[in-house]
């Protein structure tokens, strides 16, 4: 599907100017109609695109290759070698051999620092950008839908993309770590043991948890997508923060700053591990996600709102 046939779908369900003025709830209900047919359409172009399939195709191949990799590993009943903890969260790819369902979290885990985000990065770099690229933002703000539902919807469909990406690697996790390893009651980071279907409940807890860990990148994707007409150098740029956003939060001298950073409490979805579970971690990057979507989506619709279409 073009991008001009994409505007023009979008537009064809535009409420329509008459003689006469509708009466006001007619008037809500056409609107609410117009806004949920942009978010729809919003959703196939984003879900239709070669490029996001390709995505989804590399986030489903991290834990097949994590869980070949486990099973290798350990197929002379060998065990794989560390400690539960480590600087950089729990360690549950030690745990795979004995409950594929470790492979969900481990999964997670690996892909969040980089693909899960950059994954994110491109689709919502590309949100304006693409579009005035492509010559069809003009087209499309033809329609009464107004920017600012547009910028909504655009935001909106990054964000359900964030999810999908998110349940695209769990449930790609759960797929493998059922298929190549025993999978039964789950021993939980605090020693506990909890049954199956509790620890099923907690890893889909997680996935969601980590879809809102990327609300932030989304944000500042989107916010970046307004400021060029580049759909490429948008989604070139968002990538670019994220990578030096991320080293910022790996420098020991910079621990003062690190707090502040979206990426600083991403590891935190482990704590739903615990018995009883901890949420204080958890809630300050969620939090902190709110804040940078907060700031990132209103300096978005600052320049959105007031920035000269010409494409």
């Amino acid at each position: 599907m073009s991008r001009a046939e994409t505007a023009a779908d979008r537009t064809d369900g535009a409420p329509q100017r008459t003689g006469t003025a509708p009466g006001p709830a007619a008037a809500r209900a056409a609107r609410l109609r117009w806004t949920l047919g942009l978010f729809r359409s919003e959703l196939l172009l984003v879900f239709r695109r070669w490029r996001t399939l390709a995505l989804f195709g590399v986030l489903v191949g991290v834990p097949v290759l994590v869980g070949v990799a486990v099973r290798i590993e350990t197929r002379d009943g060998g065990t794989l070698g560390g400690g539960a903890h480590s600087d950089n969260g729990p360690a549950f790819i030690q745990q795979v051999s004995n409950n594929g369902l470790f492979l969900v979290f481990t999964a997670l885990a690996a892909t969040l620092p980089f693909f899960l985000p950059m994954a994110v990065g491109v689709v919502a770099g590309d949100a304006i950008a693409g579009e005035a690229s492509g010559g069809t933002l003009r087209y499309l703000l033809v329609a009464p839908a107004g920017r600012t539902r547009l910028l909504l919807a655009k935001y909106a469909s990054v964000l359900a993309f964030c999810l999908a990406a998110t349940l695209v690697v769990a449930g790609s996790g759960l797929v493998v770590g059922c298929v190549l390893f025993p999978v039964g009651d789950v021993t939980t980071l605090s020693g506990t043991t909890i049954p199956l279907s509790q620890g099923m409940l907690r890893a889909l807890l997680i996935a969601v948890l980590v879809a809102g860990s990327l609300v932030g990148v989304a944000a500042v994707g989107l916010f970046v997508s307004t400021l060029t007409d580049s759909g490429i150098g948008a989604m070139a740029a968002t990538v670019g923060v994220l990578i030096t956003v991320q080293i910022v939060d790996s420098i020991p001298q910079l621990h003062a700053v690190q707090p502040y950073l979206f990426p600083h409490y991403w590891l935190s979805f482990a704590d739903v591990l615990r018995d009883p579970v901890q949420w204080s971690a958890t809630g300050r990057n969620l939090g902190l996600q709110a804040l940078y979507a907060a700031v990132f989506g209103s300096a978005a619709w600052a320049r959105f709102t007031s920035r000269d279409i010409t494409a």
